[in-house]
């Protein structure tokens, strides 16, 4: 029976991709490490447009989606209602797709666009003050949660809507290349996507780990080591593998609603101890400047630099285009989850309620504990400046916690945060591996194969940080996740193929005789009966 379940080409091939790039970056790390960063260099620089076109595209169409005849498909069942609250589910696919990264980037990004602002802005000035506040919500905003959305339209309108037990890229894309998701062609999609996955999982692990090991070494007076880095791995693993086990209601769901109210704790606390008024006029100018700007920033290439002596800053290479890659490498993942808890839901709800809500949270976080950090720079208060540049940004962040009241008591808060954010990641991730390499998910995926690829998301990243190769698998995640350009569009294309021919083949559409000739309504009536006479066949094969 497992023989069955398993789908034992994608299980191995995900392995053998992994362990063909990661043993070779072990063995010859310094060769490995320049010759992935060319091809970073290469397609960030030559291709970096085309990143922001699909993201620009993606954040669009989804909008499209939500307000078309599309967005009012039910994911269930007619009059089902969801199977999670919205609590629980803006929790749990908030967690899922921003990690402990929120916590990182959230507290110190400012300081980066404050240092070297965008649009040849001068550093240190008035004027890089405000782009250094919005830049990370822009980067944390709309478009990235388009991105993670986008997946989760096919995978969910097959899962739920035409009864396929399979949560699987390659099934979503059964509409574009037919019976060639059986084949081989299948197998590379869903073995891309793993193999991004992994990749992205370590970009997250590098973040969190020293992070979190920081505010150890603060409450502690451990000095930060190797040893010290491994012990919060093994940590994190077992949270995370238990998470995993239990399953998505008792395990996943309780880590993501407990990791909801401690970041809401945090932020309160921060925005009520802090320069309140300070925070509240900086991010309410903030979203006002993000909503002038939105399509400039969004578009903007840097296409004049280079000429006349304009001076090239490659800050959207750098930044906005680093940001989309890393989006795409995962939204397959981010995709699988949110189309796995969002039964019950319209297509418009799942859609708009995923970019509301993620970017809800992101806005707080940079809004409340970034603009905090910025105030104490910007007073005179605390250099942070000067410990990110000198010490490094993990050494930043602890230090931006412990100007508040109460110093031990928030950066313990602050750290078990980052630990429970790190868990709530990667138990999203073993789970979603795990359903893809299985032929089909009847309630969840199988317990040894859950924590299988738990355990394998971690010991890989700590291999290769032991060694010192993480970096270069960071990098590789985002080469790697180029090809999830294509797949994207694939994905998208499905889904209005799909729905389109479901909205036809249904009982209650009647096709407007003004706007259509006689054939095409003997087309489409024709297309109908055909989808109805594919769904008895397989009715039949599973009596």
């Amino acid at each position: 029976m497992n023989k069955k379940i398993m789908d034992w080409p994608t299980f191995a091939g995900a392995l053998f991709l992994l362990l063909s790039v990661t043993i070779p970056l072990i063995l010859f790390p310094q060769k490995g490490q320049v010759i992935v960063d060319k091809l970073q260099d290469i397609i960030t620089t030559n291709f970096g447009v085309v990143f922001m076109i699909v993201g620009l595209g993606i954040f669009l169409f989804l909008l499209y989606v939500a307000f078309s005849k599309n967005g009012q498909v039910k994911l269930g069942d007619k009059g089902e209602k969801p199977e999670f609250k919205t609590f629980s589910w803006a929790a749990m696919l908030f967690c899922a797709g921003i990690g402990s990264s929120i916590l990182y980037w959230g507290t110190i990004e400012w300081a980066y666009y404050y240092q070297a602002p965008p649009f040849a802005v001068e550093g240190g000035t008035k004027e890089a003050i405000q782009w250094a506040s919005v830049y990370g919500i822009f980067h944390w905003g709309p478009i990235a949660w388009a991105i993670y959305t986008l997946p989760a339209l096919p995978i969910a309108y097959f899962y739920y809507v035409r009864k396929k037990p399979v949560l699987k890229i390659s099934e979503a894309c059964r509409p574009v290349i037919g019976k060639r998701a059986d084949g081989p062609l299948g197998t590379i999609i869903d073995v891309l996507f793993m193999f991004g996955l992994m990749g992205g999982a370590g970009t997250t692990l590098a973040l969190g780990t020293p992070m979190i090991a920081e505010g150890i070494s603060s409450l502690t007076g451990i000095e930060v080591t190797l040893g010290l880095k491994t012990g919060i791995l093994i940590v994190c693993t077992v949270i995370f593998a238990i998470s995993a086990y239990s399953g998505l209601k008792k395990g996943i769901k309780v880590l993501s609603d407990v990791n909801l109210w401690l970041s809401l704790f945090l932020l309160a606390f921060v925005f009520i101890f802090g320069p309140t008024k300070f925070i509240s006029e900086t991010t309410f100018n903030s979203l006002g400047l993000l909503a002038d700007n939105f399509f400039r920033m969004a578009t903007w290439t840097e296409s004049f630099a280079g000429l006349n002596s304009i001076a090239e800053t490659s800050f959207p290479e750098s930044w906005t285009v680093f940001y989309w890659a890393w989006w795409l490498v995962y939204a397959p993942f981010v995709g699988l989850f949110i189309a796995r808890i969002s039964r019950g839901r319209t297509i418009k709800q799942m859609v708009l309620g995923t970019m509301l809500y993620g970017t809800l949270g992101s806005v707080l976080f940079f809004g409340v504990i970034g603009n905090y950090g910025m105030y104490m720079q910007l007073t005179g208060q605390f250099d942070i400046i000067n410990v990110l540049n000198t010490q490094g940004a993990p050494a930043a962040i602890i230090s931006v916690i412990a100007q508040l009241p109460m110093a031990p008591i928030m950066i313990t808060t602050f750290t078990v945060l980052a630990i429970i954010f790190l868990a709530t990641t990667f138990d999203s991730s073993s789970y979603i591996l795990a359903s893809v390499v299985q032929n089909y998910v009847e309630e969840e995926p199988l317990r040894w194969n859950r924590l299988f690829w738990a355990f394998a998301l971690c010991l890989l990243p700590l291999t290769l940080m032991i060694l010192g190769g993480l970096g270069t698998l960071q990098t590789a995640s985002i080469v790697g996740g180029t090809p999830l350009l294509f797949i994207m569009v694939m994905l998208a294309w499905s889904f209005m193929k799909a729905s389109n021919e479901d909205i036809v083949a249904s009982d209650d559409y009647q096709p407007k005789t003004i706007n259509l000739d006689s054939k095409q309504i003997k087309r489409r009536l024709k297309r109908k009966k055909r989808l109805q006479k594919e769904q008895e066949q397989e009715d039949s094969q599973v009596s």
